[in-house]
């Protein structure tokens, strides 16, 4: 069953509190997203590291329920 972009977004935030998460849906199918997650939690982390944070976070649903997930993580400015 597709993941929807509130239970993507739910699932950051319970890993994250802090984070702003912007999610963009790509194919109209609830399966191929995009997302721009900024938390504090990144700051001192390598790129790829703020990714398998993400991830931890999605709690094994990627490659699932959620099929296809274009990730970009940042710092928040002035942090």
């Amino acid at each position: 069953m597709p993941m929807e972009a509130h239970a993507i977004v739910a699932l950051i935030k319970e890993a994250f509190p802090d984070a702003e998460v912007t999610i963009e849906e790509l194919a109209a199918d609830n399966d191929h997203y995009a997302a721009l997650v900024v938390s504090k939690a990144f700051q001192g982390k390598s790129r790829v590291q703020q990714h398998q944070m993400v991830y931890a976070a999605l709690k094994g649903r990627m490659g699932g329920e959620l099929h296809a997930l274009s990730l970009q993580t940042a710092v928040p400015d002035g942090a």
